[in-house]
């Protein structure tokens, strides 16, 4: 049997941007994506903890350290400027690996740095 488990999450990320005439995807700064172990194209599900949406879509690269957390196409429509959102990755399993995997959770501040209380 296998299982989907949430592998990594950026969590509390400030949305810095909206991009309606995008063809789609969110764009996350690239130091984040490393160190949440997050790949370009992934499919990752973004929920805002401002409205309450929750939509999947796949990641774009941003500028390393630039604090970039892009809505894009369809999903600038799920997101505006200033809300706060949650990026969410999973992997699939087998049981046995299931029981033993860690997840890696990246807090954000205000400016998307990971923060000292991780």
């Amino acid at each position: 049997m296998f299982r989907i488990m949430m592998k990594s999450k950026i969590h509390n990320a400030t949305v810095t941007e909206s991009n309606l005439k995008y063809s789609g995807s969110i764009t996350i700064d690239s130091a984040l994506l490393k160190k949440a172990d997050i790949l370009a194209g992934e499919k990752v599900h973004i929920v805002n903890l401002n409205n309450g949406s929750r939509i999947e879509t796949y990641v774009l690269e941003g500028a390393a350290d630039s604090g970039v957390i892009c809505m894009n196409g369809a999903a600038a429509r799920h997101a505006q400027v200033g809300d706060k959102v949650i990026i969410i990755s999973y992997c699939m399993v087998d049981a046995k690996e299931a029981a033993s995997l860690k997840e890696k959770i990246i807090l954000v501040d205000e400016k998307n740095k990971p923060s000292a209380k991780q």
